[in-house]
């Protein structure tokens, strides 16, 4: 009996050609596509014939609770077909890939991942932001900025003692106590960016220092979906963008 195939797939941070050749492949075979409220819809379109079911949530609003996508990719894969679970990002970077994966192992299915582009390094370099930069940074963590138990990371207060470019997603529902973290090691003056939507039509950059960026939220009306940076590294910015502006009128 064929227990059929879940494909996780990453749909890369937004920008419908950030996607990888394999994950356009593996749509194109799909029976099904399960696809989240951050995944660009265009991206259907590589899967005309399969059936498109959204499984998001947005802004705490859960259309389907992980439970039930697990449910239904199992439904789908005991009937035979090939189920593609298509998610923003990379499935393995807060994604829940691998728990989807191991639950349908459990029933039969075969099982296969395709890594995307994350948005953690892909959006801050959007907006020429480097994730790391000789003479700047060595290192940088990518935390979320709130657990399952919906409160701060403990990481979030360890990353603040490093010199290392902190990448925060799903913060900005916490973002006045992750910046006091930040403050209470003397890093009032610590670069930070805000990008919403991030490599779409709609992004939207908010930039300022620990002290100051919640007032520029304000300001901008920044809101989730958002990633927040904190670290050296986004002074660079400006002058990546001289330097494209340079060439480009040279």
């Amino acid at each position: 009996m064929n227990q059929g195939k879940l494909t996780v797939v990453g749909a890369g941070p937004g920008d419908v050609e950030l996607i990888t050749l394999k994950g356009i492949k593996a749509l194109e075979t799909a029976d099904v596509v399960l696809y989240d409220a951050l995944v660009n819809a265009q991206l259907l379109e590589y899967a005309p014939y399969a059936e498109h079911i959204f499984v998001g949530k947005r802004k705490g609003c859960y259309h389907f609770q992980q439970e039930q996508i697990n449910e239904l990719i199992v439904q789908r894969g005991l009937l035979g077909s090939h189920v593609v679970r298509l998610k923003g990002g990379d499935p393995f970077v807060f994604g829940r890939g691998a728990e989807e994966m191991e639950y349908a192992a459990q029933f039969g299915m075969e099982v296969a991942v395709v890594p995307g582009i994350s948005s953690a390094v892909a959006v801050p370099a959007s907006q020429n932001i480097p994730v790391t930069k000789r003479g700047a940074s060595e290192s940088f963590w990518v935390i979320t900025g709130t657990t399952k138990e919906h409160q701060i990371s403990a990481d979030v207060a360890l990353a603040a003692k490093s010199s290392a470019t902190v990448v925060i997603l799903m913060g900005m529902g916490k973002l006045s106590k992750i910046m006091a973290l930040f403050a209470q090691e003397g890093k009032q003056d610590t670069p930070v960016a805000i990008i919403q939507e991030g490599t779409t039509e709609n992004e939207k950059i908010g930039i300022g220092t620990v002290t100051s960026i919640e007032a520029k939220v304000r300001e901008q009306q920044l809101s989730n979906p958002a990633i927040i940076v904190v670290g050296e590294v986004v002074k660079h910015r400006e002058q990546l963008k001289v330097l494209q502006q340079t060439k480009l009128y040279a």
